[in-house]
């Protein structure tokens, strides 16, 4: 322990006595941090709209720690409200709240993409994300300090932040580069009440919204220079480590979290289909 400051260096990333809500947490990316959340003492809300699947998802996370479920449509401000509504029923406060839930245009040609479908990605992956912080704000404020922060952790992705896909993702990326700058704005407003807002930008990690890095392993591994995808320790590291005592100096950051392959690009990968004698991918 660090007697002068009263910090034990051992504490660092508990999150005991800390309750979390984790959005789109039944599966994928938002699973992943549930679970890390409980492995290190949060309790854990998880929340998404397939009541089957989350009850799957909350029985098995519940043989690590204590973790609950509430169903919840956020396709729409009112079923923010909802939530928060039912959510303030259970509990009188929040320390960390995740917003993970989002879907993709899926690689559609310019032409396919309707108005409909461009407006349903971005309203779920950062119209929604606003009004989520908005919603909880009262939740997040009570008993917040600079002393004892609370934690907004919203998730992005490297398709928003310089790394084009192999096949578009125009409506997918735009909302994602929209989050990471919201991220900075509410990060500066809202750090002067002891709430911190970081983002987290994920690489090729396997889940049912990333179903080219599920279906496709092996081939993604060639093109990253980690040579492998992300694990759900890799994606649950960065978010505990925001959520917890290492990380409460951070805010309006964005951690990439991809094996390197934001910093190759797509264009080496391109440019490896065309001249393979001259761009190696093993170097």
């Amino acid at each position: 322990m660090d007697k002068k400051k009263g910090v034990n260096m051992k504490d660092l990333f508990s999150l005991e006595g800390k309750i979390a809500l984790v959005t789109g947490g039944s599966t994928g990316i938002g699973e992943m941090i549930a679970e890390g959340f409980l492995h290190f003492g949060a309790k854990v809300y998880i929340v998404a709209r397939r009541e089957g699947i989350l009850r799957k998802t909350q029985e098995k996370l519940s043989k690590i720690g204590l973790c609950e479920y509430i169903v919840a449509d956020l396709g729409s401000v009112n079923g923010v409200e909802t939530l928060a509504k039912t959510f303030c029923e259970r509990e009188q406060s929040l320390d960390i709240l995740v917003n993970n839930a989002g879907i993709s245009d899926g690689g559609l040609e310019i032409e396919d993409i309707t108005e409909e479908k461009w407006d349903s990605v971005m309203d779920l992956n950062i119209k929604i994300i606003f009004f989520m912080i908005q919603k909880f704000l009262p939740l997040l404020r009570v008993g917040s300090s600079p002393e004892t922060p609370k934690n907004v952790i919203n998730i992005a992705s490297i398709d928003g932040c310089g790394k084009l896909n192999s096949y578009y993702n125009y409506a997918y990326g735009v909302s994602k580069a929209g989050v990471i700058q919201l991220d900075r704005h509410l990060g500066d407003r809202l750090a002067w009440e002891g709430i911190h807002l970081n983002t987290i930008s994920p690489g090729d990690f396997p889940s049912d919204l990333n179903t080219v890095a599920r279906d496709n392993t092996e081939d993604i591994k060639k093109v990253i220079p980690a040579k492998r995808v992300g694990q759900k320790e890799n994606i649950a590291g960065a978010a505990i480590f925001l959520a917890s005592r290492a990380g409460n100096y951070s805010v309006g950051s964005n951690i990439v979290i991809d094996g390197g392959e934001s910093v190759r690009g797509i264009q080496r990968a391109f440019y490896a289909k065309i001249w393979p004698d001259l761009v190696n991918l093993e170097r």
